[in-house]
């Protein structure tokens, strides 16, 4: 077919003018009948670059696809440009006797151009003795890393692909994916067979996509619902990882005036199809989503894509956050990041195959690598992806927060000698763990094995932390001084270019890394005053001073009053009315009405001696069901039923349980848990731990564990905190 039937092809079938990227590239390759890899980004074309060269060639081509939403949606595209319903077809388990009939027939009569299958309906002996006696095309194999084990969404049955389609017939084979790693694309190529197969890869840099990672605290909801505010009547998408997420976070946007729904895969097929619509058409803004949602979904127009929970691997973070601006306009891609949430993803792993878990882990640490680093976003991202990026000159270069604010940057040129040199004297065996062990000089069973705790290099750069080696290892790696084995995943290497370095070391400018404390704030101070929506530290000694003046006058701790989270709330919110400082976090009416006044008193004076503007979306509402648990709570307290009981009635674990009694009464409303104290501790020891907390300068747990020492364990001291507010601040 000679180039200028490509092109009328194009226009007859699609509607479209020219090619995009590397489309006619590739479309030539699959006429040519070679075998071909294609590596191209969501949003760049990849579906095209097989639907067309099947239209335009005898026989049919299959296309192998994991999800079934994914070729329902392709087939009816692909059936929108024919007159012939028989032009494409699945071949999948929801189809019936008689509609598997009529896909047959329609390929016997050479009508079908697109077939597309499951790989696990691809293993039915009748089909594949069906298909080898059709004429086939090529074989195209969709999500190609779900071959890889590395991959984010890893099939075992696409590791048999290779022989069967061989026992269909011995023709092309076109693998394409979204998202690979060189690790990924070595394992796709191996496992399909197609070594030599040509490979087109794409730019993964998408220039108008703003990457920000935000330290996630206790008020995550909240700065959800500001950002969102912020695009109004626009759309976006929110990711979680867990359903129950899912339901929470849509609900408080629900009842904040937000038009959001729930997508995950606990709902029913019609439900969720609903939801897909109505996002589709626009009569919600926001999706709240698992990664269930998005796969094919082509909605050009999303303008911001937020992750609630990090993700558990770079690859699902590139794909998530790409289905944001995908018209070219605007799309901001935020990330709350909290390490946290990356040891809930490690107990999950803990249950599986150890080969699942080392894989499971290094992605894990690539994703922390990513979200604490305070380099170039983009360089970290597209280095991942096996692609060069120029920091200075490329195209969306300052579209990150790490480029926007810049942390302070110091030379290392010395550190880099030393890193690489123990990289080469350990003779590149070992992971970034290992080598930052070995520069602190702590030991562990792995170098004590290889005697590398006994060699006089051990323990040279102990004078710099950990978290500063690591930091340094990340950047290197990026700079192309040192690089990862793909065969021994994680094991560092020297290439000429770190060798180099050590015979002639040149500048090295390292910036320090992000440290997303548990309970640090958000704010970038100056002058005193807090911009972006954080703490006024000014605002915060004076509120703190009064606290202590109302906890002597009223004989109990300072803590007791308001704890510092709610002091910190309180100077970025500046109530100045008893109902606003009922809404700020930890308070309620109860403990507003009975210290409040003086404090609104002084914000009140505050706010006018300094000319504040008070933010006006400060009442952030939440959803009834927090305030049904505290009922329950109270009632069958005061019914004396065990709290392990009311615990399970909820499906709370004990200590979900307690933290829930701490906001009710830290929120300054009693609780009466004395029945199970006085089965748990003698008098006595009540009164000890009483003491303690009245004498205390804090009301910190760990504090009250180092102070006993093992004589009570936490959920003893949890509770007793517990009476100690109820009973001494309420």
């Amino acid at each position: 077919m000679t180039n200028l039937n490509l092109h009328d092809a194009l226009k007859q079938y699609f509607g479209f003018s020219k090619f995009k990227g590397l489309q006619e590239d590739v479309i030539k390759s699959i006429i040519n009948k070679e075998d071909v890899f294609v590596i191209m980004p969501t949003g760049g074309g990849k579906s095209l670059c097989y639907q067309l060269p099947a239209l335009i060639q005898e026989g049919t081509a299959i296309v192998v696809s994991p999800l079934i939403a994914l070729m329902k949606n392709q087939v009816d595209a692909i059936r929108g440009i024919s007159e012939d319903e028989g032009i494409a077809h699945v071949l999948n388990s929801s189809l019936n006797k008689g509609d598997v009939a009529r896909v047959m027939n329609d390929i016997k009569r050479g009508v079908t151009k697109l077939l597309y299958v499951a790989p696990e309906s691809l293993t039915k002996e009748e089909y594949i003795d069906f298909l080898k006696t059709q004429k086939i095309s090529f074989v195209a194999i969709d999500e190609a890393h779900c071959i890889s084990e590395w991959g984010h969404d890893f099939r075992p049955e696409y590791r048999n692909l290779k022989n069967i389609i061989k026992r269909i017939d011995n023709v092309p084979i076109i693998g394409l994916t979204a998202t690979a790693t060189p690790k990924v694309q070595e394992d796709i190529l191996k496992n399909l067979g197609i070594t030599n197969a040509t490979t087109y890869k794409a730019s993964f840099n998408r220039p108008n996509l703003f990457y920000e990672v935000r330290p996630k605290t206790k008020d995550v909801e909240k700065d959800i619902i500001r950002f969102v505010r912020r695009f109004k009547d626009k759309s976006g998408i929110i990711y979680c990882l867990s359903r129950k997420k899912v339901e929470e976070i849509a609900q408080v946007l629900q009842v904040n005036g937000i038009k959001a729904l729930p997508y995950h895969a606990g709902l029913d097929g019609k439900t969720r199809a609903k939801h897909q619509d109505m996002f589709l058409m626009e009569d919600v803004d926001v999706v709240v989503a698992t990664i269930a949602f998005g796969m094919g979904i082509d909605k050009p127009d999303v303008r911001f894509v937020i992750h609630h929970d990090i993700p558990k691997s770079l690859e699902s973070y590139y794909q998530e956050t790409g289905r944001g601006g995908r018209d070219g306009g605007e799309g901001h891609c935020l990330a709350f990041y909290s390490y946290k949430d990356i040891e809930k993803l490690e107990k999950f792993l803990s249950g599986k195959p150890v080969a699942e878990q080392e894989i499971g882990h290094a992605l894990l640490q690539e994703v922390v690598s990513y979200a604490e680093t305070s380099m170039s976003r983009r360089k970290f991202l597209l280095h991942y992806f096996g692609e060069e990026f120029d920091e200075v000159n490329g195209e969306g270069a300052d579209m990150d927060d790490n480029v926007r604010n810049p942390k302070k940057k110091v030379e290392a040129k010395n550190e880099v000698k030393i890193l690489l040199e123990i990289i080469r004297d350990t003779k590149e065996e070992y992971k970034s763990k290992e080598i930052v062990n070995t520069l602190i000089g702590k030991s562990n069973a792995l170098l004590k094995s290889r005697r590398t705790d006994e060699q006089a290099y051990f323990g040279i750069g102990k004078n710099k932390d950990a978290a500063f080696w690591m930091a340094l290892i990340r950047q290197v790696l990026v700079a192309g001084y040192i690089t990862k084995e793909i065969e021994q995943y994680g094991v560092l290497k020297l290439p000429k270019k770190g060798l180099d370095f050590i015979e002639n070391p040149t500048s090295f400018m390292m910036s320090e890394d992000h440290v997303y404390n548990d309970d640090n704030d958000t704010s970038i101070i100056t002058n005193g005053k807090a911009s972006g929506g954080g703490v006024d530290q000014q605002l915060m000694t004076m509120l703190k001073e009064l606290r202590k003046k109302v906890g002597k006058r009223k004989n109990v701790p300072p803590f007791a009053v308001f704890q510092d989270p709610s002091l910190e709330d309180m100077t970025i919110k500046y109530p100045i009315t008893i109902e606003e400082l009922s809404n700020v976090h930890g308070v309620g009416d109860g403990k507003a009405k009975k210290y409040g006044k003086e404090f609104v008193e002084l914000i009140k004076q505050y706010v006018e001696d300094n000319d504040i503007t008070r933010p006006d979306d400060l009442i952030v509402k939440t959803t009834g069901v927090n305030s049904a648990l505290k009922l329950f709570i109270i009632q069958n307290t005061d019914r004396k039923l065990p709290l392990i009981d009311i615990a399970k009635s909820k499906g709370l674990t004990m200590l979900e349980l307690t933290k829930e009694m701490e906001r009710i009464v830290y929120s300054g409303t009693k609780i009466n848990i004395n029945y199970s104290i006085d089965d748990l501790l003698d008098e006595e020891q009540q009164e000890e731990i009483h003491d303690y907390f009245m004498e205390a300068e804090t009301d910190k747990i760990q504090d009250a564990l180092d102070e006993f020492d093992g004589d009570y364990d936490e959920e003893e001291l949890r509770l007793m905190r517990i009476k100690f507010i109820s009973e001494v601040a309420n």
